[in-house]
């Protein structure tokens, strides 16, 4: 897998995403939310966006992705897990607006994470439409072997 371009690395995961979905969404509390419309946005280091929409319902995708995509341009900005950044401005660890976002518009959900592949490689993501820590167990096992 290590000799793998990145693109086809990402896309390999894309689909263990998928087959991982289709799990999760049998649990009550994960399918109720967006009974299985749910996305994900991955951002490389320079700034290459990748992203899947899974489900039917596009309004709800539409929504989901756009957590995503926030979640991950969080994540890309800082470094730092939506949840735990949030804790840091708010107990006046990291300046509000020390990595260009202000309050307003931080996202407090989880899901959103740095994940670093076999090659130190980051990528930024944020998948939306389970449970957060739903959200960051699917994205951590979908990558877990990259």
């Amino acid at each position: 897998m290590s000799n793998l371009s990145l693109n086809a690395r990402i896309n390999h995961a894309l689909s263990d995403v998928e087959s991982l979905i289709a799990d999760y969404v049998l649990i009550e509390e994960d399918q109720k939310i967006s009974n299985g419309n749910v996305a994900i946005c991955i951002i490389t280091e320079d700034g290459t966006v990748y992203g899947k929409m899974y489900g039917k319902d596009k309004p709800r995708l539409r929504q989901s992705y756009k957590i995503a995509w926030t979640k991950a341009s969080q994540v890309w900005l800082t470094g730092v897990k939506t949840g735990d950044y949030e804790k840091l401005v708010f107990n006046k660890l990291v300046d509000e607006n020390a990595n260009g976002i202000e309050a307003p518009d931080l996202i407090g959900w989880q899901g959103g994470q740095p994940i670093f592949l076999k090659d130190d490689t980051c990528l930024s993501i944020g998948f939306s439409g389970f449970r957060g820590v739903t959200d960051l167990e699917i994205v951590t096992k979908a990558f877990a072997g990259l």
